[in-house]
């Protein structure tokens, strides 16, 4: 007779096989789960587990967190204000050798940390910085690195979609968790743009070096065009460790004041604006 322990080795080795004939990920876990359970508990519970866990599992309150900081990210990422904020990046570090590659991960560090999507994130920079970089004559394979790397900063810096869903799964505080991926996502920033400063250094051919300098008034007058990423990010995780708000609440808010400050800014008006959000 099997024993569970042995049908359990046997659920692994068929999941692994099942991988590797490029069987979705989520299918070969229902195929093996629903086999598994029929086998140790009966095909009416397996039955019941398959009609009822998928539905238990999408309505739960807590995954309502994920489509609201997503919804935040989006409306950001259509009202321009990302340009702005890759602007005031780029007057600060522009001017270093590898400063625009620099920059691409600076914005996608501060745009993460209101988004909570790594694909927003991507999109929104990928349309702002590789076009710039292009003008100056940056290898594209440093500047499409840089933007690929910069999408990644979201698995850490909150409100990162991953550790929510890590905290749904394994019941762990989803507060704690977001404000624990601060300092490591603050560190994976600095050692990108360390990486970026040795790579141009040995290989000057990657980046060609900048003239042009912004002064310092500049530089302070660019910074307070993105006092929406600062405002956004206090309200939603300053709220989650103060105390304020529950990391859904704050998701909420968060998206709400969103929409205020895309429609205070009216970078965010017309039907076609909308219509263009929507459909993401």
């Amino acid at each position: 007779m099997i024993t569970a322990e042995m049908l359990g080795v046997i659920g692994i080795v068929v999941l692994l096989i099942l991988f590797m004939l490029k069987i979705p990920v989520g299918i070969s876990l229902i195929i093996v789960g629903f086999i598994g359970t029929s086998m140790i508990r009966g095909w009416d519970v397996a039955f019941s587990q398959l009609g009822r866990t998928p539905f238990d599992t999408a309505s739960s309150y807590s995954l309502s967190v994920i489509p609201l900081f997503i919804l935040m990210g989006m409306v950001l990422s259509n009202t321009g204000i990302g340009s702005d904020l890759y602007k005031a990046v780029d007057h600060w570090v522009g001017h270093l050798r590898g400063g625009l590659a620099m920059a691409t991960i600076g914005t996608s560090s501060i745009f993460s940390a209101i988004s909570g999507s790594l694909n927003a994130t991507t999109a929104t920079v990928s349309k702002i910085a590789l076009p710039e970089m292009e003008k100056y004559n940056y290898k594209s394979s440093l500047s499409t690195a840089c933007v690929a790397a910069g999408g990644t900063l979201g698995i850490l810096i909150p409100p990162s979609v991953i550790l929510i869903l890590y905290g749904i799964l394994t019941r762990e505080p989803i507060g704690a968790l977001l404000i624990a991926g601060i300092i490591p996502g603050i560190l994976q920033v600095i050692l990108f743009m360390i990486t970026i400063a040795i790579l141009v250094s040995r290989k000057p051919n990657l980046a060609p070096a900048r003239t042009e300098k912004v002064s310092f008034s500049e530089k302070f007058k660019s910074v307070a065009k993105i006092w929406p990423f600062l405002l956004l990010f206090l309200i939603t995780i300053g709220g989650i460790y103060a105390g304020f708000f529950t990391p859904t609440e704050a998701a909420g808010v968060g998206a709400f004041c969103s929409i205020l400050v895309a429609l205070i800014s009216k970078n965010l008006t017309g039907k076609g604006s909308w219509i263009r959000l929507m459909n993401q």
